[in-house]
């Protein structure tokens, strides 16, 4: 016997519609690249996702059609989000940020039909006007009034035009069509730091329900009293959903639009009223240095989600001690729309002295309800939940991709029973808390025995002279793998490398401790701020520990 209620598709449109009708007065405030700020109430961001929705559909874009973006964080692409959505179209957002043909790839593996381009990013499709036409694009919107738009190549090849003429005189008004909840609403890709980057293609009812389970109160937990902050970028798995989460319980938001910096974040969080924020660590790390040289007022209490790579767990205490400010550890990938783990207090732990609960913000956390997850060996039994023995998460639920976009025959990435293999080996804990301990690629093998290089990163991040840490495996004679420190100080600082191998003395195992340190000016970072190890281990490639390296730092 079915029950006797209403069905109803979960429609993105629905939450904008929400915002416009019942949060007025908040506001969506825009940091734009002159440093100004401009506000929009939601009647206003809906009104102009309305004029966008009839000037798509006017220029023949319907259901299905990929829409992409090249777009920071400002009140236009958020009215992207949603005017795109609205129509049926799917929103492709595009990381500008990624090699000039990652993106041309992207592109063309998308088959975008129109680019909408902040004026900043321009320059990143300079030169691709003919292989933009090849691929199907046949207008680029560039995120502004005429005025932001330059002379350009493009032209030759593309229809180039602004958004503000796009949209000007088109109704501020619209019944948003409904959808099977099923359908196509955005695309985001992996950031394909090996191999070609692959699409996520995730609908509306998974979008929806992410939204709902990250405003649960021990995840993100947003209020309409909120002023949310999104640092990770909207073209970053949807901005960890916070555009669409933040409408849905009429939370203001504040967006720090193009190439934010530390000193910029933190003019928002003292003048705009930010209550919450969620950024990668190395935002947060530059945050905290800014915090520290100019001891800023922060009028509100505020709380930061650190995610997208581990926490360094001295950046918790830091944020916490010196400036009263909330951090929590979350978890997800672009494959789980994004979030899956959060780490937040249960009743087991309510009571836990501070200083021992900021330090367990290494850990990324436990599920939110609507997903599942579990942990298994080489062999695909389930291991132990006892805090110690380790294997790789596995995750499946609503809102989890089942298969790669124009990839569905079957992947080596998802199981035949319906779960995703995220490649992170973790322990869990009896109470449900996950630590992600390595990536499968990352481990190093010792003498037949595993050693967690993300555990060897956050104790030499911890040490005072250290900016940023990697550890990769190195070649050993005897040993055939063995932990190779690479090392960032901090300006102005300087350090033996003795003392950084002293500084591990009874934090790890000895057979744990890096044989060799390497100090380097930068690291290379993916296009979302992670390190990336793959160009770290293919520099590094004939290193050869015991043995003088002809590589040069």
């Amino acid at each position: 016997m079915k029950g006797l209620m209403q069905s109803r598709d979960l429609n993105v449109s629905d939450i904008i519609r929400f915002a416009s009708r019942y949060h007025t007065h908040a506001t969506v405030t825009t940091r734009r690249a002159d440093g100004s700020r401009v506000v929009h109430s939601y009647p206003e961001i809906e009104s102009r996702a309305a004029q966008l929705a009839h000037a798509l559909k006017r220029r023949g874009i319907g259901p299905g059609t990929r829409i992409g973006t090249l777009a920071w964080n400002d009140h236009r692409h958020l009215e992207l989000y949603y005017g795109v959505a609205g129509i049926g179209a799917i929103c492709h957002t595009i990381n500008p940020r990624l090699f000039r043909e990652q993106i041309a790839y992207i592109i063309a593996d998308a088959a975008d039909a129109m680019l909408f381009v902040d004026p900043l990013e321009l320059s990143v499709l300079e030169g691709l006007g003919p292989q933009l036409k090849i691929a199907g694009v046949a207008t680029l919107v560039v995120l502004g009034g005429d005025g932001d738009v330059p002379e350009s190549a493009l032209k030759a090849h593309l229809e180039v035009i602004s958004y503000e003429t796009l949209i000007a005189g088109e109704p501020a008004t619209i019944d948003w069509p409904r959808f099977d909840e099923n359908e196509a609403v955005s695309l985001c890709y992996t950031s394909g730091t090996t191999g070609s980057p692959k699409g996520v293609l995730y609908s509306h009812r998974a979008v929806v329900l992410h939204g709902y389970s990250t405003n649960l109160p021990d995840f993100f937990g947003l209020r309409s009293v909120d002023v949310a902050m999104p640092v990770v970028p909207m073209f970053h798995v949807n901005g960890w959903g916070v555009p669409y989460s933040a409408p849905m319980v009429g939370a203001s938001l504040v967006l720090p639009g193009p190439r934010p910096q530390a000193a910029d974040l933190c003019a928002l969080i003292s003048t705009a009223g930010v209550t919450w924020s969620a950024a990668v660590p190395t935002v947060w790390l530059g945050v905290l240095e800014r915090l520290r040289a100019t001891r800023p007022a922060i009028p509100q209490p505020l709380r930061i989600t650190v995610g997208g790579a581990a926490c360094p767990p001295h950046i918790a205490s830091a944020f916490h001690e010196e400036f009263g400010i909330t951090v929590n550890h979350a978890w997800g990938m672009t494959e789980t729309t994004p979030c899956g783990l959060f780490n937040q207090r249960k009743v087991e732990n309510k009571d836990m002295p501070l200083p021992e609960w900021l330090a367990s913000q290494r850990r990324q956390g436990r599920p939110t309800f609507g997903v599942e997850m579990k942990v298994v060996d080489d062999a695909g039994a389930e291991v132990s939940a006892d805090g110690a023995a380790t294997g790789e998460m596995l995750i499946r639920g609503p809102w989890i991709a089942a298969s790669y976009f124009k990839r569905q025959s079957q992947d080596a990435a998802f199981t035949s029973d319906g779960w995703f293999r995220t490649g992170d080996v973790v322990t869990q804990d009896a109470s449900g808390y996950f630590e992600i301990v390595d990536r499968t690629k990352d481990l190093i093998k010792s003498g037949g025995e595993w050693i967690s290089s993300i555990a060897l990163e956050n104790i030499a991040v911890a040490h005072p002279a250290v900016e940023e840490a990697v550890v990769i495996a190195a070649r050993h004679e005897k040993w055939d793998e063995r932990p190779l420190l690479l090392v960032v100080l901090k300006p102005g600082r300087t350090v033996e490398k003795q003392e950084l191998l002293d500084w591990y003395g009874g934090k790890v195992a000895k057979w744990w401790v890096p044989d060799d340190v390497v100090f380097v000016a930068e690291l290379p970072h993916t296009a979302t701020g992670k390190l990336l190890k793959s160009e770290v281990r293919n520099r590094f490639s004939g290193y050869m520990i015991g043995r003088k390296s002809a590589h040069s730092a």
